[in-house]
């Protein structure tokens, strides 16, 4: 049986997949379907173009349907926050001139809110099939197959945000050449001078009247990227200068989370490592081996925490024993929906096959799929285990 295909070969190409999956807020019930879809290369003339996709995709009619995908397109304001983090190290240009997006460039532009990557609301897709759903299956096929494209290059993530790649090079050797250099500089005609403040003297600083606290700023929608250290960490400390701008990243990404109410104060030590590893640019190996961990299993937990955060590693990795009738409803749902046998079921897991399905303790069902020896959470979960199996004459 020939390898499962799978979308994203590279880090930047996974982070796309991973993107329409978590962070695009599209529907979770019609990806699978995509994926399917797109695995049986039933879409054709796909094409990138600046700030959107367009393809055909074979569905039940005997004409293709026609796909368009809108990406939202960076503001200036937003291209000179991108412009100005890959600017800043040569590095970052020379990856890119070899096709490759360097991972600390993709976050530290997230950070600074120019997410290369698509969000809620970022991507607007239409599809000349009668399917209302935010994607259809046939969008969505074409979300994953996009990943090929990025993968190939990925200055195909800029110019979903609205520039090609010669512009984006061209403004970035302009950034660099010695005139926008020597133009930054002190003695600079054009550059404004602000006379220095005065200050205030201490007669006036304490005779002033106690003001009301001000109101507390809103929650920032991206936590602010770390200071920059100007030396590095002593070689006996075992620390780098990656490594603790690593952990105040995620430090600043959690405050942030605990502000919007979103985040978790109680997590156990296998939790937030799971969370950390969830991260798009996380090193999953060297946090592996620094926790003393499998990274394998980090991979899994990291997966399962992306697929579904704190209930989702909790049903890869707990087994218990639900109530018997509980297993016994979903067996007769499943077996009512086209499901055929065998289906085993075991404490709190439900098997057919390659297809597993698993009752947390949130009373909520998960998907699996089994890869290999192994099995991996596959989606959002959901209320009733039908809606989690598909039986092969309703995957086309």
């Amino acid at each position: 049986m020939p390898p499962r295909r799978t979308f994203g070969n590279t880090w930047w190409g996974r982070a796309w997949v991973e993107a329409l999956e978590h962070r695009a807020s599209l529907d979770p019930n019609r990806l699978p379907r995509g994926r399917t879809y797109a695995r049986k290369d039933t879409v054709s003339e796909l094409s990138v173009g600046v700030g959107e996709v367009t393809a055909k995709v074979r569905g039940s009619l005997p004409q293709p349907y026609r796909v368009k995908i809108r990406m939202r397109e960076f503001s200036p304001q937003e291209w000179e926050t991108l412009l100005d983090v890959a600017g800043r190290r040569l590095g970052h240009t020379a990856a890119l001139l070899d096709g490759e997006l360097p991972e600390e460039l993709a976050a530290q532009s997230r950070e600074a809110g120019a997410d290369l990557l698509p969000g809620p609301g970022d991507l607007r897709p239409r599809c000349s099939c009668p399917d209302s759903a935010n994607p259809c299956k046939h969008v969505a096929a074409v979300c994953y197959l996009v990943a090929d494209e990025v993968d190939a290059d990925p200055f195909v993530l800029f110019k979903l945000r609205g520039r090609p790649r010669d512009e984006v090079l061209a403004e970035l050797r302009a950034r660099r050449a010695p005139a926008a250099r020597a133009g930054s500089g002190a003695g600079s005609r054009s550059r404004s001078v602000r006379p220095p403040d005065p200050g205030v003297t201490p007669r006036r600083a304490y005779s002033r009247r106690v003001a009301a606290p001000p109101a507390l700023p809103p929650v920032p929608a991206e936590p602010g990227p770390p200071a920059v250290l100007d030396l590095d960490p002593p070689p006996s400390t075992g620390w780098t200068t990656r490594g603790l701008g690593t952990l105040a990243a995620d430090a600043a990404s959690l405050a942030r989370e605990l502000l919007a109410g979103t985040g978790a104060v109680d997590l156990t030590f296998e939790e937030d490592l799971a969370r950390r590893a969830a991260r798009p640019a996380a090193d999953v190996a060297a946090l592996a081996a620094a926790a003393g961990v499998p990274a394998g299993d980090l991979a899994a937990w990291a997966h399962a925490w992306r697929e579904a955060g704190r209930p989702g590693l909790s049903a890869l990795r707990d087994t218990w024993t639900p109530a018997a009738a509980t297993l016994a409803a979903a067996r007769a749902d499943l077996a009512e929906a086209g499901l055929p046998d065998p289906v085993k079921t075991w404490r709190n897991r439900v098997t057919q096959g390659p297809l597993q399905l698993r009752y947390g303790r949130d009373h909520r069902w998960y998907r699996f799929l089994r890869s290999g020896s192994s099995w991996s959470l596959d989606g959002p979960p959901a209320v009733r285990p039908v809606d989690l199996a598909y039986p092969p004459d309703q995957q086309g």
